[in-house]
């Protein structure tokens, strides 16, 4: 567990990488900083790590903002939240010496509401993000544009937490701000699956090859950070 010296400091734990990116993990309800490091790892090998935990607490377990009850959030709490996540990621960037700019959200559940939330409110923070099971955290006034950011949404179709519909609608938004959106879905509920991890991967990695080649054309060089390891489960919600 790390700490900032700051009044913003979130719990969290930052492992520093290889190639300039970085994953802001984000878990689901009762997790905690470390829930997603073994899956981001898998899935950007050489990119730093920030894992966060979040402030709220809900009958003990850990969120990132409240809710007034399943699929209902706390509107006022969900904006000052994710400002004070925003902020928090900017902090961290200048205490870990990472780059602000290559910062790529991978949050699961209530973390991918908070990214899809920080993606609506605070754009600049994040430069692509990967949203598992998701939903509509709230319905801006009007849509920031983003032609460069990628959003890989990953849902299930007996989703009893998610209707696929909130899946959709939230796709339909990025897009229409300028998002490059890719949705991936499979047959199951609110767990996540090997092979969808293995989606997000692949996409994670096309999405830094077609940066690198737009940005260092003349090297041809590229690092994908594929590797084929399984996946442990993660359900929370």
């Amino acid at each position: 567990m790390s700490k900032l010296q700051s009044n913003i400091d979130f719990v969290h734990r930052y492992l520093s990488g290889k190639n300039g990116d970085t994953l802001l993990l984000l878990h689901g309800t009762g997790g905690d900083e470390s829930d997603l490091l073994p899956l981001g790892a898998k899935l950007a090998p050489r990119a730093g790590l920030l894992g966060v935990r979040g402030k709220v607490l809900e009958n003990g377990m850990p969120r990132f903002f409240k809710r007034l009850a399943m699929g209902i959030f706390d509107q006022e709490d969900l904006k000052f939240r994710t400002n004070e996540l925003a902020d928090f990621v900017t902090v961290a960037a200048e205490t870990y010496g990472f780059d602000r700019k290559k910062v790529t959200a991978f949050g699961y559940s209530n973390g991918a509401n908070i990214a899809a939330s920080l993606l609506f409110r605070r754009p600049e923070i994040l430069a692509n993000a990967i949203l598992l099971r998701p939903m509509v955290p709230f319905v801006p006034d009007g849509l920031p544009q983003f032609a460069d950011k990628g959003v890989f949404i990953a849902g299930g179709r007996q989703d009893p937490i998610v209707p696929p519909e909130q899946t959709e609608n939230l796709a339909e938004l990025l897009r229409k701000a300028g998002a490059d959106v890719t949705v991936a879905w499979h047959s199951g509920g609110h767990e996540l699956t090997a092979p969808e991890i293995e989606r997000a991967k692949q996409w994670f990695a096309e999405r830094k090859l077609a940066r690198e080649n737009d940005t260092n054309a003349q090297t041809g060089e590229s690092h994908s950070g594929l590797d084929s390891n399984e996946y442990n489960t993660v359900t929370r919600y």
